[in-house]
């Protein structure tokens, strides 16, 4: 019985040591660790934020290029037969589209569906436009067409809806 006393003694404060050293250095293992986590996302977040931003700033552009409005204006050329203006519209859409396909990465995915379907919903409106015209009709009548169809909707282009969702993005992201 004295050597079981004799041995609880010794090893009793050996286990509250070691107990002790043991959660000690754990703890200080792992608030190391989170600070090196915390300064790895700090990096990592100052080297993001201006490629982040300047995603944004270029779907915003691709967002106002695919805008009937504009878009008609700056594609239209002189003697286009309808079916022409047609085509160089959804051709300038997806050359814009594939051009900014990269910048989903910087984005949230909500905010790049918005996209997606802005520039899917426009092309639907070009479309919807040219079978109300003859296909060898001028290409004034196919852009005054777009343009009647723009503004008699009654509601936002689905270029503005993704546009104010990005800038709502921005201001919370930054």
């Amino acid at each position: 019985m004295d050597i079981v006393l004799e041995l609880l003694k010794i090893i009793l404060p050996a286990g509250l040591v070691f107990g002790a050293s043991y959660l000690l250095v754990k703890s200080f293992l792992e608030n190391d660790q989170k600070r090196r986590d915390y300064d790895a996302r700090k990096v990592s977040q100052s080297t993001m934020a201006p490629l982040r931003l300047q995603a944004y700033e270029r779907v915003i552009i691709f967002l106002e290029r695919i805008n009937p409005n504009t878009m008609v204006v700056r594609v239209n050329k002189q003697g286009f037969s309808a079916q022409q203006l047609q085509m160089e519209l959804i051709k300038a859409i997806k050359s814009e589209y594939e051009h900014n396909l990269a910048q989903q990465i910087y984005m949230s995915h909500a905010a790049w569906e918005l996209v997606k379907n802005a520039k899917e919903e426009i092309l639907k409106l070009i479309n919807i436009s040219a079978t109300k015209i003859a296909h060898d009709a001028p290409g004034n009548d196919l852009a005054m067409m777009i343009l009647n169809i723009t503004s008699n909707l009654g509601k936002k282009l689905p270029s503005e809806v993704a546009i104010d969702a990005i800038k709502r993005e921005v201001n919370q992201v930054f």
